[in-house]
């Protein structure tokens, strides 16, 4: 396939997706630290120093983007499925903070990017939701953009706690923890209304039911952080198995579909369950096994990834215009 011209006009905030899975996949590993020790840790140290790369790379190429091609950054902001990517850069914030504040413990920097990740999350999850206010006309709430891609500016307010309390912001993570919760179920209650009255979104995008195992499994990390007994987090964990259950029954179409984006979908997500699993088995116990599969599964998935996203930038497979019908942009 022949690379567009102007590659760099199609670098959507979807990218942020990236950081997001090598986020959480060094977050797993370092809960991998009671049962594997040290060697656990520089994994986690890996993987954490490639998000930051990947944030930094992203962000500078985006900062260029919206210079060289301010419509192409425009068209994504009105656009009735792409609008919520834009809560990827803030999730990576948080996600990032949380990577250093686990390996490195509290420090200046981890409470800047915390900080902005959490405002530009805030604000996120108000614009998105916002849009709601004007029906389901121009700019509002269409079952185009209802997808589970949802979740993304809704439930990464629940985030907040896992570094905001070592950084002694509780009230507030707790708070925004709040927001998350309060309105996961009911995208979900959404989500599920779109498959019936609209049928189910663009096969581009199918990689994203992955995206329901993250609620519960971040739920479930943070309400053990809170205090909360093994009981609630393992309810969390019933939950985000099932959630993975149900999504994997969707994973011989979406080995079907081209590479793309959206396939990153499935790396934060299963990173997440695998680093519940962690918390939760004790050294010794039969859940070792599990969790110790589903990390090394998550590895194995994330590195897929990458390769394949490797393969793509090369062949100008990704860096180009989606291959799918054109959805009519609305207003912003």
């Amino acid at each position: 396939m022949t690379a567009p011209a102007t590659p760099l006009k199609f670098l959507g905030t979807a990218w942020f997706s990236v950081v997001m899975g090598l986020s959480g996949l060094s977050l797993a590993w370092h809960s991998a630290v009671p049962l594997m020790g040290e060697a656990a840790d520089v994994a986690a140290l890996a993987f954490g120093a490639a998000a930051a790369a990947a944030f930094v790379a992203l962000a500078l190429g985006s900062l260029w983007r919206a210079r060289r091609h301010p419509d192409a950054w425009l068209e994504d902001l009105r656009h009735p499925v792409r609008h919520p990517f834009v809560a990827a850069i803030a999730v990576s914030l948080i996600l990032l903070a949380t990577v250093a504040v686990s390996l490195f413990g509290a420090s200046p920097a981890a409470r800047v990017l915390w900080w902005a990740g959490c405002l530009a999350q805030l604000l996120a999850t108000v614009w998105v939701l916002a849009r709601w206010w004007r029906g389901n006309g121009a700019g509002g709430l269409q079952w185009a953009g209802v997808t589970p891609v949802l979740l993304i500016p809704v439930v990464g307010n629940v985030l907040a706690p896992l570094a905001g309390m070592t950084l002694g912001h509780g009230e507030w993570a707790t708070a925004q923890f709040g927001i998350g919760l309060m309105f996961w179920l009911p995208v979900l209650a959404l989500v599920a209304a779109r498959v019936v009255v609209a049928g189910l979104w663009a096969d581009r995008l199918r990689p994203s039911v992955f995206i329901f195992i993250a609620p519960p499994a971040v739920v479930g990390l943070v309400l053990l952080q809170l205090g909360a007994p093994p009981a609630v987090g393992w309810a969390c964990w019933g939950m985000a198995l099932f959630c993975f259950l149900w999504a994997a029954t969707q994973l011989r179409a979406i080995a079907s579909l081209p590479f793309a984006v959206p396939h990153w979908s499935l790396s934060f997500p299963l990173a997440a369950l695998a680093a519940l699993t962690l918390r939760l088995a004790q050294p010794g116990s039969a859940w070792v096994v599990p969790a110790m599969a589903l990390l090394a599964l998550a590895t194995l998935v994330v590195a897929a990834l990458l390769l394949a996203t490797l393969r793509g930038l090369r062949s100008g497979s990704l860096l180009a215009p989606e291959p799918v019908a054109a959805i009519r942009p609305v207003g912003a």
